[in-house]
């Protein structure tokens, strides 16, 4: 049998994208011996107001986070797979059965991953990185879905931490 190729990952509005986006795409890659990494960029983000930002700038803003890094790869796939949903893209991307994917998320989106659309089917069909983020670590491994989970799924990474977020980004 052939061995996987191991892909990871990291959807998200990246409004805008940041150094944390690339720490934890480096240390995902490192620590679990990823070939890729996917940032699957989403025009509107199920759970957060539209971003004000347009499409093209944040890609071309996380091109220029990503520099000289050719493992990262940016994609936006809503207009292939006709949704924004995570559940779709996975289904999208297992069609090549010759990879093995990693999802990769922060801490705080653990929180309320069992809100997310087909939750259950996307924990059957990955394994999910949960990156600690500053300040969501308790609540992240308190969680409906970190108690849940099968901890062969998931796996809670723990690193030097980029304080740093969209959100507070947006801010300045």
């Amino acid at each position: 049998m052939k061995k996987k190729v191991k892909i990871g990952i990291l959807g998200g509005s990246f409004d805008p994208a940041h150094k944390g986006h690339l720490a934890i795409s480096k240390e995902a890659k490192k620590r679990f011996n990823l070939k890729k990494i996917i940032w699957a960029i989403t025009k509107k983000n199920p759970f957060k107001n539209e971003s004000k930002t347009t499409l093209s700038k944040r890609i071309k803003d996380c091109k220029k986070i990503i520099g000289l890094n050719p493992f990262i790869k940016v994609k936006f796939y809503e207009d292939i797979i006709k949704s924004n949903k995570t559940i779709d893209l996975i289904n999208y991307l297992k069609k090549n059965d010759n990879i093995e994917i990693y999802f990769l998320m922060g801490a705080d989106n653990l929180i309320n991953f069992h809100k997310w659309h087909k939750s259950k089917s996307i924990s059957q069909k990955c394994n999910i990185l949960v990156f600690d983020r500053h300040g969501y670590k308790k609540n992240s491994l308190k969680s409906k879905t970190f108690k849940s989970l099968n901890k062969d799924k998931l796996t809670f990474v723990e690193f030097k931490k980029v304080n740093i977020s969209s959100s507070q980004l947006r801010k300045i």
